[in-house]
């Protein structure tokens, strides 16, 4: 019978797992002592064979050989696999258990279900409750061996009053080469239909809950069935064991005392009992035995299920329940709290202290709020408190995306000096009355703020494959320029010759100013634009390049070309080098009249140079040149 200490160990008290470890049945010791007593014979006998038995070339080699096996004996995973194991077959020992049929279930619903208090009914009940036993009979005697050999025959299972012979005769004209455990469960069907047909089953909902609490019952004995069949896979059984038996014969050389003499290291002292040696193999050989005695419940072990107690049981419950108890009801009479609200059952002098403790009302019951806490505030504060708390939230949550964005510190740079040249030319348009100004070049006032907004976040002058496009102090779109590594650079001589001829056709192509172009337009109006290596056609980008501005005081001088001296490290263009940049502070009032004043100056051939700047270009504005 399975080993109950649950009354032993009810209370945890000082020790109170010790008084478990001198019981004998179901206890370690008798399961593991034999495998104990050989593992430490072997252990002595190699042990006196190296002492006594070999000559001293032979010791050298034996203790290489066992500091060797103690080096590598650690690389086999004892603890990993062996608990893995052993879990899997904890749980599968538990819902082995849970899957026995027990007809608890079935009894009282037969009993309150079937009617008929005369010999009919009675033996409906009781053959329909026999049907039940007879099949968990049959499937535990499948997979018990306690219970087959307590029935090994069926003419044992007929002997013991579970079947009748003409029922026998009828299971055994069924052939099946399969198990026929299911056989009596279609008998309690059959039968149950008949009952409900002959009005002793009073309802449909009635019949369909028998049938449902069979159903259950037949489950149960179809798992355990399952459960015999399917197994723990062999290979998994096979490697723990394995494992296990092989380490010890490691250790049974590795872990011997060697000579002190020596002076190998661990082994300063001689003992000839290996203590700790023996209590690892005590644990994890314990271990492996456990596993070994719940993989298969259903046998003969101190603690295997106790199959032949549940079937004398089941047996005599369910027909006790269906028979005896049928109708059996005690007279019925009033309580001893008829009239009393408030029962209470009267408490021994063992348990009198549990009076003492008062009574759960919850986590919460004795919590301690302040009071000015505990006052309602008016709904009209707590909406404008949640209004500012979301717009609170809001702003919070803009701030956090504005500093996600990241911009690097080029195009920062850049985006710097954009905004600079916006205000530039909204100053320019407040002061000039010129009617040229459209809404068309605010639209396109607004496209250069957006991609400028867009380069923030990018390296500017740093890509070889992007395109560059230039703004014009008027408020256009001037020119673009293709990407770096597409520009094709000359030398000092041919750059000029070129910008000589362009010179000259830019002084083709500007009109003369007139009197009252000079007096309308600001200088920034009649700007003109000079690039050393732009072209029209190239595709526009979304990073704008640098660009600057300055009024021309000297316009022929601005048109001639400027002689450059010819080096060869200025003919070398570097494309990595971000050019240092100052941004100057926006002109005052005072400086912006003055900037008209001396455009109005200007003779009717002045000109006012704005020359797109790309990365590593000169702007050239009032007779000086600045590098950028």
């Amino acid at each position: 019978m399975t080993v109950t200490y649950t009354a032993r160990v009810a209370n945890a008290r000082f020790c109170g797992f010790s008084k478990l470890l001198l019981a004998w049945k179901g206890s370690i010791y008798k399961v593991l002592y034999k495998e104990f007593l050989a593992f430490f014979a072997m252990y002595t006998a190699i042990s006196i064979t190296y002492r006594f038995f070999l000559v001293d070339d032979q010791k050298r080699y034996f203790e290489k050989l066992s500091i060797y096996c103690d080096n590598y004996a650690s690389l086999i995973p004892m603890s990993f696999v062996l608990g893995f194991y052993v879990t899997l077959i904890v749980n599968r020992w538990w819902n082995q258990y849970t899957s026995i049929p027990l007809p608890d279930r079935i009894m009282c619903t037969l009993s309150g279900g079937v009617q008929g208090g005369d010999e009919q009914g009675r033996l409906l009940r009781r053959t329909l409750m026999r049907y039940a036993s007879l099949s968990a009979l049959l499937i535990l005697r499948s997979v018990s061996t306690a219970v087959f050999k307590r029935f090994p025959t069926m003419d044992h299972v007929v002997e013991a009053g579970f079947m009748t012979r003409e029922e026998r005769k009828k299971f055994e004209s069924l052939h099946s080469p399969y198990n026929k455990y299911w056989i009596p469960c279609v008998w309690f069907t059959n039968l149950a239909a008949v009952a409900r047909s002959e009005g002793r089953i009073k309802d449909d909902n009635t019949y369909k809950l028998l049938l449902e609490e069979l159903n259950d019952f037949r489950g149960k004995c179809s798992m355990l069935f399952h459960y015999d069949m399917i197994s723990i896979p062999l290979v998994y059984t096979q490697v723990v064991t394995l494992a296990v038996y092989s380490f010890f014969l490691v250790c049974l050389i590795g872990r011997q005392f060697l000579d002190p003499g020596q002076g190998y290291p661990g082994h300063d002292l001689d003992l000839y009992v290996p203590i700790f040696t023996l209590l690892q193999f005590f644990f994890y050989a314990g271990w492996l035995k456990v596993a070994e005695q719940l993989i298969n419940p259903f046998g003969e072990d101190d603690d295997d299920f106790e199959t032949n107690w549940l079937i004398d049981r089941n047996f005599q419950v369910s027909m006790m329940a269906v028979d005896e108890m049928y109708g059996d009801l005690p007279l019925m009479e009033r309580d001893r709290y008829w009239n009393d609200s408030n029962p209470r059952p009267p408490y021994t002098a063992a348990t009198l202290f549990v009076l003492r403790k008062p009574s759960f009302q919850g986590s919460t019951f004795d919590m301690a709020i302040p009071k000015e806490d505990m006052h309602f505030q008016p709904l009209e504060e707590i909406a404008e408190n949640l209004e500012e708390s979301v717009t609170r939230n809001h702003n919070l949550a803009l701030f956090n995306r504005l500093l996600g964005s990241a911009p690097s510190p080029t195009g920062f740079m850049g985006g710097a000096l954009r905004r600079t040249s916006a205000q530039l030319q909204r100053l320019t348009r407040s002061v000039s009355p010129d009617p040229s100004f459209s809404d068309a070049e605010d639209e396109e006032e607004k496209s250069v703020g957006r991609s400028t907004g867009t380069a923030g976040s990018m390296p500017s002058g740093l890509g070889l494959y992007t395109t560059q496009s230039t703004i014009c102090s008027c408020g256009g779109l001037i020119s673009t320029c293709p990407p770096l590594c597409g520009v094709e650079f000359h030398t000092q001589g041919e750059r000029d010759g070129r910008g000589e001829e362009k010179d000259e056709k830019m002084m083709e192509k500007i009109p003369p100013p007139t009197a009252q172009t000079s007096a309308g337009r600001s200088p920034l109006a009649l700007g003109r634009v000079k690039s050393h290596f732009c072209t029209s056609n190239a595709i526009n980008r979304s990073v704008p390049d640098f660009f600057s501005f300055q009024p021309i005081s000297n316009p022929v001088k601005v048109m001639t070309p400027k002689p450059q001296p010819t080096n060869s490290k200025a003919e070398a263009v570097s494309l990595l080098t971000v050019p240092s940049l100052q941004v100057s502070t926006f002109p005052q009032i005072s400086e912006r009249k003055q900037m008209l004043a001396d455009s109005q100056l200007l003779p009717s051939s002045g000109q006012t140079q704005c020359q797109c700047v790309g990365l590593g270009s000169e702007v050239t504005g009032s007779g000086s040149k600045v590098k950028l």
